[in-house]
């Protein structure tokens, strides 16, 4: 019998809690989530939603949005779960006519999300969707360590370009005032 797969979201830093305005919390089943934006306009889209446009699936529980996810097994109880729990917030919170509309759109969700997971488990995805001809279209990308370069081994598989660090003391604001900068010229 196959394994079954499907995508959960990842988070590997802070950055989708910055990114989206309502970001999935990591380890969500996840699916492509475009169905969230059939009725909008993309070229309206600024800010948080854009970027969600973008390159976001949606996580199955929370519909929330993570930039990554990770192939991922899962057992025929966890995918029907997650049917079970998507058919709801099609119907309830997305307006399906009725429960078997949202179950079959939900299906046909898990389906897609599925597809995705030829490649073996642990490959992390990412997706960048766009608006050709009237129409969402998706494409996804693969990611995966390359040899030979810096972060690729284990001595650096933590380096990143950025730290976060949550502190609870309160650090004084600090400000720039790019404009009199410019005003003032070189020094």
């Amino acid at each position: 019998m196959p394994h079954l797969k499907l995508p959960r979201t990842l988070r590997l830093d802070p950055s989708d809690t910055f990114v989206f305005e309502h970001p999935a919390e990591p380890g969500e089943w996840a699916v492509t989530g475009s169905f969230l934006f059939f009725d909008v306009e993309a070229g309206d889209l600024t800010g948080k939603a854009q970027a969600a446009f973008r390159s976001a699936f949606v996580g199955v529980t929370s519909l929330g949005f993570s930039t990554l996810v990770v192939v991922s097994e899962v057992s025929e109880a966890e995918r029907e779960a997650a049917v079970a729990t998507l058919a709801r917030h099609i119907h309830e919170r997305l307006g399906a006519p009725d429960q078997e509309a949202a179950l079959a759109a939900a299906r046909e969700e898990i389906a897609v999300a599925a597809s995705l997971c030829a490649p073996e488990v642990g490959t992390v995805l990412a997706m960048h969707r766009t608006v050709e001809a009237g129409e969402i279209r998706e494409a996804f990308r693969t990611l995966r360590p390359r040899e030979g370069i810096p972060g690729a081994d284990r001595l650096h598989a933590h380096a990143r370009a950025f730290h976060f660090v949550e502190t609870d003391e309160e650090e004084p604001e600090e400000r720039a005032d790019l404009i009199g900068l410019l005003k003032a010229g070189p020094r």
